[in-house]
């Protein structure tokens, strides 16, 4: 938790609205400190008094309130120059992380003079919105809600002053705020508190049981009622040993019936389905072969010589062309010379007709090795019979081996499925197997019916008594409503008994384990602030006073009186400070008058080492006398503060203003 901000407005001695920033940074940077100044009188306890207003309402332990009802106590911090239509008010922003999500509250207090109560508003602030908004569900429940935050029973362990502060170094035994904190810390209040409910109970149970007495007539009801309830015991005995039962012969049946499948009783069973299975496998298969043998009676063979055939193929298309070219080289020489007539006859000059009777040359060689050789052709083969054998190599072959590619896979594939048939066939029992199988199976199934019956009957036996019980019972109901009032509250007053006897134990354990966490924080706590580090090695703490004691390094004790009063002063601080500690909770840390009667020693070690480390947020409330001139430079030193006010006083118009600095700035 971490306070923001608080607004005063018509409160005690603030007049108007002011509106003070909390929150613990300067500059971006986490300084813990914020620091009050302010003389006696001023308003530095008012500012205490409007925190814990804000938080707690009419559970506040405010300073000046007393024994003021909550009305008068408002009534009362309502500034005297408030306008008659002005309302005072105390505002407390805070945020809080839970869940690992921060959330920012806005607490709203408002009254006006004679007003009975105040009016209360929790606030909200929306991210999505960039605004507060008024939450109803927790203003109605606030008063649980801010104790799941800082309860007001170790509220005073966090907001104190030096009056608290005196009073507990000067006691020999913590006062009454302490020890309750401590309690509701450690766990005790709970325990405290239920065994004062307990025994409240238990008074109240002895005074329902005073001068009552036990009503004989009742005596055979529960004669009878004892007696069911015995035939009842026996009866589920039975219900139990025949439920045994029937799950043993339910058991007996499923191992029958696995081995009658696993021993080949299914199987054996369905033979004649095997059998017929089996044939027209073999009618499939015998068709497949056929269909192989028509295939090897057409073309199909032929694709053994298909190497052949392609090269008789190519062999009658080289005697086809070269024929064509003997034809072709016929016509040519003929046409030739009748071309070399003409040119005889035109009378070229002999070079031209040189040129023309060698190109006529070159032409007619080309053409005779077109033709080939003179040897004869012995295929003889038409451009008919060349294109049938062109068909046969190119699709007839081919499909014929695709369609005895796929009878024979399809061969395949059902004489594997003959072979399994015949397998399954093979597993199955002989006939008398079979039967001795399917004989143990109906004997099973017959005592499982046997021991179903008997459980049944059981059941509807143990149904029958608890009817003729519920109806003996509510007879009991109706004639011992006394008689049972008052064993109930014997057995309530017994364990209740019983109960105490074990919250004690357990508050004594609880006590010890807790106490000595406590001891070591309190002692660690001490040990830092004294500048005289000899003084003490160990601060134990009594489980039923929770006074304090100390111990020198040798193991004796130290006397209180042995202490000075800054010593005793510090010695509560670090009290304090380790409940704090011990409780677990980010909390911030108030102190009104925090330096009290602390030599200078002491002084420099509780601003050096208390103030800056005692939580994230420290609010100080201090007169001139207290943080001096040296104090406050050690802390700006430090850069401990985040920010400084100075409580302004006016004694003539009995007011308060807040302005920003301190006494020497």
């Amino acid at each position: 938790m971490q306070f923001l901000e608080l607004v005063l407005k018509n409160f005690g001695p603030y007049a108007g609205t002011q509106t003070i920033n909390l929150r613990p940074e300067k500059d971006g940077n986490p300084c813990p400190v914020i620091l009050f100044g302010g003389m006696n009188g001023g308003g530095k306890t008012t500012l205490m008094d409007a925190i814990r207003l804000a938080l707690y309402g009419g559970r506040a332990q405010c300073s000046t309130r007393g024994n003021l009802s909550y009305s008068d106590f408002l009534n009362q911090c309502v500034n005297r120059h408030t306008p008659p239509l002005e309302d005072s008010r105390v505002e407390l922003t805070f945020e809080q992380v839970q869940d690992d999500k921060l959330t920012q509250f806005k607490i709203v207090r408002y009254w006006k003079k004679l007003d009975i109560k105040d009016n209360l508003s929790i606030l909200i602030y929306s991210e999505i919105v960039s605004d507060w908004w008024s939450d109803k569900a927790i203003t109605n429940t606030w008063d649980e809600y801010i104790e799941t935050l800082l309860p007001v029973g170790i509220s005073n362990l966090f907001l104190f002053d030096g009056e608290q502060v005196k009073e507990l170094a000067e006691l020999e035994t913590p006062p009454e705020f302490v020890v309750g904190a401590i309690k509701s810390l450690l766990g005790l209040e709970l325990a405290e508190r239920l065994a004062v409910d307990l025994e409240i109970l238990a008074g109240r149970k002895r005074k329902e049981i005073a001068g009552k007495k036990d009503l004989a007539a009742l005596e055979k009801i529960e004669q009878t009622f004892k007696k069911i309830t015995d035939e009842i015991d026996l009866a589920k005995q039975e219900q139990a040993s025949f439920k045994n039962e029937l799950d043993k012969a339910q058991k007996n049946q499923q191992q029958a019936s696995e081995k009658f499948i696993y021993e080949g009783g299914k199987i054996a069973a369905d033979r004649s389905q095997l059998d017929s299975k089996l044939n027209d496998y073999r009618n499939q298969a015998e068709k497949s072969r056929q269909a192989m043998m028509e295939l090897a009676s057409n073309t199909l063979p032929l694709a053994l010589i298909s190497p052949l055939l392609s090269e008789a193929k190519i062999q009658a298309e080289t005697e086809a062309s070269q024929q064509q070219a003997k034809i072709a080289q016929n016509v040519i020489k003929q046409r030739s010379d009748r071309l070399l007539n003409y040119i005889a006859e035109i009378s070229l000059n002999p070079q031209q007709l040189d040129k023309i009777q060698d190109f006529i040359r070159q032409e007619n060689q080309e053409l005779e090795q077109q033709a080939g050789t003179d040897a004869p052709p012995w295929m003889n083969a038409d451009n008919n019979s060349i294109q049938q054998l062109e068909n046969l190599l190119s699709y007839q072959i081919k499909a014929q081996q695709i369609l005895a590619r796929d009878q024979i896979e399809e061969i395949k594939s059902i004489e594997a499925e003959i072979d399994f048939t015949d397998r399954q066939l093979a597993a199955a029992a002989s006939p008398e197997a079979y039967e001795k199988l399917e004989e143990e199976v109906r004997k099973a199934q017959k005592a499982v019916a046997i021991a179903a019956a008997a459980c049944e009957s059981a059941n509807r036996r143990v149904d029958e008594l608890e009817r003729e019980l519920a109806k003996n019972q509510k007879e009991l109901e109706n004639y011992s409503s006394e008689y049972i009032t008052i064993r109930n509250s014997q057995h309530v007053i017994a364990s209740i008994a019983k109960a105490q006897a074990t919250l004690k134990l357990f508050k004594e354990k609880l006590t010890l384990k807790k106490l000595n966490k406590l001891e070591i924080e309190i002692t660690d706590c001490f040990r830092y602030l004294l500048h005289k580090t000899d003084l003490v090695h160990r601060v134990a703490i009594d489980t039923q006073t929770f006074s304090l004691s100390i111990y020198d390094p040798e193991g004796k004790p130290v006397p209180k009186h042995r202490l000075s009063a800054g010593e005793k002063q510090l010695l509560a601080i670090a009290f304090l400070w380790g409940l704090a500690r011990v409780s677990g909770r980010q909390l911030p840390v108030a102190i009104d008058t925090p330096l009290g009667r602390l030599d200078s020693s002491h002084r420099n070690h509780l601003v050096e080492r208390y103030f800056p480390s005692a939580s994230h947020q420290v609010i100080l409330l201090s007169t001139d006398t207290e943080i001096r001139k040296v104090e406050y430079e050690k802390l700006q030193e430090l850069e401990a503060i985040a920010h400084s006010y100075l409580l302004k006083y006016d004694s003539a118009k009995h007011q308060t203003t807040v302005e920003k600095g301190y006494f020497w700035e």
